[in-house]
Formats: C-alpha cells, sequence, structure tokens
C-alpha cells in the first residue's frame, strides 16, 4: 500500500547511545518526518536538533520550488521539536500548528510562540490542504500533555506521534514487537489509561496506515499493532509464564534463581530469567508485563531490598504494574527482611497476588530452602 502524496524526511539517528538519557539504543533510533504533497503542503513534525540541516534538506528536496504552508506539531519532546526555530527561520511564510499547551512549550525553548504566523487548533478541528482533508485528536499524556495525532480524512493514515513507535533505525530489519514493547512500557507505560482513552477515539477511524514519530510505518495488518497497543495500555499479560528477576551478591541467590527456572521448565512453564545488575533494566521491565507471573530472588542489603531489585521494583510501580501474581525468594545471612520489604512496594499495585509460600533462604539453600522452592514452582504453574 503506497500513498503517493506522503513522503518520508526524517532521519536514522546511528550514534545515540542512550534514547532519553537512559534507554539503550544499539541499533539507534529514527527521528520520523513527513511532508504531505498538496495544494498547500504540511510537514509533520520535527526531528532531533543535531539533525535539523539534513532535515531542511531533505524537506527541500522533496517539495522543490514549493514551500511548505504548514507544520504541525504533534508532539514537542525535544527529539522532534528542537529543529523547529531552524524550519521557522528557513520558511517565514509557514504556519505553525498546534495546540495551546504547544505554544506554551514552544515559548519555554524558544523564547517565542510564534505569534502571528501560528494555528492553534481544538480537539477534533480540521484543516484542508486541498484534497487532503486533515482531522486533530488530541491524546494528552501519551505521553506529554501536548500531545495530538493528525488523521488524514482523505487516505486513512495516522500520524501517530509517539504511539506506535520503537527503538531502531529504520534500515534494521528486526520483530517489530520487542522494540516497540520496550519502548511501549519504558516510556508510555505509565499512562495505560490514556492510551486506552486514545485507542477507543480512534475506533471511529478507518486507518489503512499508522505513520509514527520513531520506526517503520505500519501498512499491514494494522489489528495485530493496535491489539498489542490494547494488551499493553490495559495491562494485560500477553503470555502465561514467568519472569525470574533476580539479584546476586555471592552467587547463593543466583542458584536459587536457576534452581526455580529448573523447576519451571519441568512443569512446561514459559519461563525467562534475568540478571538485574546486568541486564539491560528496560528489557527486564518489558518482560514483567509480557508475562502473567513475576518471581522475584533478592538479599536483603543494608537493612532494605538490594538496589538493583529496589530500583527495578520502583520502575514496575510507577508504571502501573497490576493483574500479575508474584512470588518471592528472600536471602539473608542474618535479619532478612527482603521479602516483607517487597510485598510493601507493591501496595498501591491493584490486582497483585502473591504466592503463597515465600522461599527464604539463610545464606545457602539447604534441603528445607529446596523443598519450598519447589512448592513455589508448583504455585507459579498453575
Amino acid at each position: 500500500m503506497t500513498f503517493e502524496n506522503i513522503r518520508y524526511v526524517g532521519v536514522n539517528d546511528r550514534d545515540i547511545d542512550l534514547f532519553e538519557g537512559m534507554y539503550v539504543v544499539p541499533e539507534g533510533v529514527s527521528y520520523n518526518s513527513y511532508v504531505i504533497i498538496d495544494e498547500k503542503s504540511a510537514v509533520t513534525d520535527g526531528v532531533d536538533g543535531g539533525f535539523a540541516d539534513v532535515w531542511l534538506k531533505n524537506i527541500a528536496a522533496v517539495l522543490g520550488d514549493k514551500k511548505p504552508a504548514y507544520l504541525i506539531i504533534n508532539h514537542m519532546e525535544p527529539d522532534h521539536s528542537a529543529s523547529i526555530f531552524a524550519f521557522a527561520e528557513k520558511y517565514p511564510d509557514a504556519t505553525l500548528v498546534g495546540n495551546d499547551k504547544t505554544f506554551v512549550m514552544l515559548s519555554e525553548y524558544f523564547g517565542t510562540a510564534f505569534e502571528g504566523r501560528r494555528l492553534v487548533v481544538t480537539d477534533g478541528e480540521e484543516l484542508s490542504l486541498g484534497k487532503t482533508k486533515l482531522k486533530f485528536v488530541f491524546a494528552p499524556m501519551v505521553h506529554w500533555p501536548e500531545v495530538m495525532v493528525t488523521y488524514d480524512e482523505t487516505d486513512k493514515v495516522l500520524f501517530s506521534a509517539d504511539a506506535f513507535g520503537k527503538f531502531g533505525t529504520l534500515d534494521v530489519e528486526d520483530k517489530w514487537d520487542s522494540e516497540a514493547r520496550r519502548y511501549y512500557f519504558g516510556i508510555v507505560g505509565k499512562y495505560g489509561l490514556q492510551v486506552q482513552g486514545l485507542l477507543k477515539k480512534l475506533s471511529a477511524y478507518e486507518i489503512r496506515a499508522i505513520f509514527p514519530l520513531h520506526g517503520p510505518v505500519l501498512r499491514e495488518n494494522l489489528g495485530y499493532y493496535i491489539e498489542k497497543y490494547n494488551l499493553w495500555s490495559s495491562y494485560t499479560p500477553e503470555v502465561d509464564g514467568v519472569l525470574i528477576a533476580y539479584t546476586s551478591v555471592y552467587g547463593h541467590t543466583k542458584a536459587a534463581a536457576e534452581k526455580l527456572y529448573e523447576e519451571l521448565k519441568d512443569r512446561n512453564v514459559t519461563v525467562s530469567i534475568c540478571d538485574l545488575a546486568r541486564s539491560d533494566w528496560s528489557q527486564c521491565v518489558a518482560s514483567a508485563f509480557q508475562l502473567s507471573k513475576l518471581a522475584l530472588a533478592t538479599t536483603t542489603y543494608n537493612g532494605e531490598i538490594f538496589p538493583a531489585m529496589r530500583e527495578f521494583i520502583d520502575c514496575l510501580v510507577e508504571r502501573n504494574y497490576k493483574n500479575r501474581k508474584i512470588g518471592i525468594i528472600e536471602n539473608g545471612t542474618w535479619a532478612p527482611v527482603a521479602a516483607k520489604l517487597i510485598r510493601a512496594k507493591f501496595e498501591k499495585c491493584k490486582n497483585i497476588t502473591f504466592a503463597e509460600t515465600d522461599v527464604k533462604i539463610r545464606s545457602a539453600l539447604n534441603d528445607e530452602s529446596l523443598a519450598a522452592l519447589k512448592v513455589l514452582a508448583d504455585e507459579m504453574s498453575k
């Protein structure tokens, strides 16, 4: 399916090491921007400031002698907005399109709200480019308050802002799910209620393609991607299985986690395991939301939960972790309190059930704690 009047003018960033200053992106990331060619042409969103010159050259290459009439600003995060001032200088007759919050942020970033050359739109407002009719649909907190998406009523195309985005440059051939899931739960995951609201709004529209701000254009089997977003934003597990997340100082807690892994495998349970001190934490978070159950194995450390485990749990809680079963393995040579503190951390989470068996290890596994591990495996495999 092709859309001849929509041209890609974005860029691939292969040099970035951390997205948003914390997400490891070994395959880079794309900053997507599109030109809608019509009687009046419109550019949708900008790119990271370091690529402003490349972006402007891309626009000129597509439009030739024509000038864009509009820059539509769906999202103000700097990886999309930092190039806006350069665009405004190059195309002084272009109108900037956004909502009230958009222009407040523009003023904060650039010291100007572009009075006299802006179009402030409301939720559901339309804009005609000629043949192409655009509708602006507000999507606050997906995942910033000013976010809106733009629906091309003529071609049935959704310019979806950060929704349906993924890590990785556009020349990377990988399965969409893994990096889209990691992107969603890392960045958007806290705002499931708002994503559900947007999905409800969009259900009224026929959508033939989704053009996100990161990752590939989605043209085929759109129901698959929309259903993934429905599962993720409703905090519904995708797979009935167990993630074992552990931290270990001298190897004894690791041994317990690996033993639980073996026991669950023997029971034909889908199971994954990660060392929180050494794994990509954002992938661990994504896996915790993908699977229906979570087993946490950690030590008491300075009268608290081991730091990497504590941070991992905080990441889950702040992203509204819910609808899951949790099992706990705690290790402590003296005064173990990790299990008690873990339970307290999840008090704010909805629909969390804990396994009846807490595995308690005093320094190293013994016959008693091994037997408890088997009981926990039975519980987690139900």
